[in-house]
């Protein structure tokens, strides 16, 4: 099996620029080409247990980078879009956070936390929650088993074309202000089908 790059159909967006969204993309392409890469060598080294095991620990980077990219770039498919506020979604945001105003905000003080990573909306099908949290990195910290709602890269390339580091609150709006909400809300209608 070799990894594709999935491509998106992403509008102008307001506040983030083409120029950023298409190096961005290009590093999401980076990812792509190092699973695959690393599938080979791995298949090529096998024999050296060091070198393989060191790619391997590798492999989860490069994996959840791609992985992380694609849930990144869908939020924005298609445009801006308004969260349906009679939705199961706004329902257990609400209901957790205390409404969708200070789910937002408790998003965004996640998103503003020191450091490289991404700001992860997931959802608890066995609680039946949904979590907001820090991932450092790629793979560092994810909530195992849960399925991903919505994803916010924090690493510097994500807005370093179009914001300072000192500015990544104006990003952070920014990414939300064009979040096309169906996506999370079908993520969370799928992940409660099951």
């Amino acid at each position: 099996m070799i990894y594709k790059e999935q491509q998106f159909d992403i509008p102008a967006l307001d506040g983030i620029s083409e120029k950023q969204i298409q190096v961005h993309l290009g590093l999401y392409a980076g990812y792509v080409k190092h699973v695959n890469l690393i599938r080979e060598k791995v298949e090529e080294l096998k024999g050296d247990d060091y070198v393989v095991a060191e790619l391997r620990r590798r492999f989860s980077f490069e994996f959840d980078g791609m992985r992380m990219h694609e849930y990144y770039f869908s939020a924005f498919e298609g445009g801006a879009k308004e969260v349906d506020q009679d939705s199961e979604l706004v329902k257990a945001l609400s209901e957790k956070y205390g409404s969708w105003d200070d789910f937002i905000e408790h998003f965004k003080a996640v998103g503003k936390s020191r450091g490289i990573g991404w700001t992860v909306l997931y959802w608890d099908p066995k609680a039946r929650t949904p979590h907001v949290a820090w991932t450092s990195d790629h793979e560092l910290g994810t909530l195992s088993g849960l399925p991903i709602l919505l994803a916010m890269d924090m690493w510097e390339h994500a807005f370093m074309v179009d914001y300072l580091p000192a500015e990544k609150g104006k990003y952070i709006d920014s990414f939300l202000n064009n979040v096309n909400w169906s996506f999370p809300e079908k993520m969370f209608n799928y992940s409660n089908s099951k």
